[in-house]
């Protein structure tokens, strides 16, 4: 049997088509499995080929609803695990709970941190994600994790736009490593916006550090969960003399308010990745949708024939 028959790549209901797409890409077929649910609400996964001594790649970001999908995640990885699958790398795309990653306040939890210990109990041998809200969760994992980047995508997106007078913000301190990166990238200088964030989901603007008169900015996050701190910011660029604002980010959340706030902002487009599927309800004018699939095709190639994941960012 050949190496390219020993790899089988499943999902589960969190991003059907992006499987479609990566399967499409490495031109394998999709596992055959069933993720449904029992009258009352459990999980029920049915694997409906055989897994025995093969690689096994399950695609399913934990994106909303996340505890559903985590559960998807963790079930179908038991169920190939106990089925004597050789190797099982969870491929999640968007990975849920990663801004708990540290103790902000007396009693906090760490969900990140749980997160990774669920995976791995479940049986799962290597982690594939991107974007993580904070690099270090991949310390998180005791299994090699593959950490992504979205930023070349995405910087390469806006070169092809062949943009004047560029600079790159970053919306918070927080992001400036993401957003200097970009900015290297592109070729162009980095601002950033001081703000305050009094609790999730709430930030207040209190400085803009660097030069945006008069120039096209590039705001760059790595999530747009419910769009107040974008739509924020690119309101106070345009009062400050910024030109055309842009907005990309890898992981669309986009929940509550977040697409009707992007739809009356000042922001000229928003450009975003299908880590997370986007129903039609959300997919307005200004978003634009790149496709991580050929990255995530490429990563799985490389990690099933045991060749560095690294070289793809060289």
């Amino acid at each position: 049997m050949s190496s390219r028959q020993q790899l089988k790549i499943f999902t589960g209901n969190a991003n059907p088509a992006l499987a479609e797409e990566i399967v499409h890409y490495l031109g394998v077929s999709l596992g055959s499995a069933k993720v449904t649910h029992f009258s009352d609400g459990e999980i029920q996964v049915k694997i409906n080929e055989s897994v025995r001594g093969a690689d096994v790649f399950i695609i399913q970001p934990t994106s909303e609803p996340v505890n559903q999908h985590l559960m998807e995640l963790l079930v179908m990885v038991d169920a190939v695990h106990r089925a004597s699958a050789r190797r099982i790398t969870a491929v999640t795309p968007y990975y849920g709970y990663a801004r708990q990653d540290r103790k902000a306040r007396a009693r906090d939890p760490i969900t990140a941190k749980l997160v990774a210990n669920l995976i791995t109990a479940s049986g799962a041998k290597r982690v594939v994600t991107m974007d993580l809200h904070a690099g270090q969760i991949q310390g998180f994992f005791d299994i090699p994790a593959d950490h992504l980047p979205g930023v070349p995508l995405l910087a390469q997106y806006f070169i092809q736009q062949k943009l004047d007078n560029v600079v790159v913000v970053s919306p918070d301190l927080g992001s400036v490593q993401r957003a200097r990166k970009f900015a290297e990238i592109i070729g162009a200088p980095l601002a950033i916006i001081d703000r305050r964030r009094a609790e999730p989901n709430a930030a207040e603007i209190k400085h803009i550090i660097g030069d945006i008169r008069g120039k096209n900015v590039i705001m760059i996050d790595d999530i747009i969960d419910t769009a107040g701190t974008i739509t924020q910011g690119a309101v106070t660029l345009k009062e400050l003399g910024a030109e055309d604002v842009y907005a990309c980010c890898t992981h669309p959340v986009l929940s509550g308010p977040a697409v009707d706030r992007l739809a009356r902002s000042p922001i000229r487009e928003v450009v975003v990745t299908n880590t997370i599927p986007l129903p039609e309800s959300k997919r307005i004018d200004k978003i634009k949708i790149l496709s991580v699939a050929p990255l995530l095709g490429e990563t799985i190639m490389h990690i099933h024939e045991n060749l560095p994941v690294s070289t793809l960012f060289d």
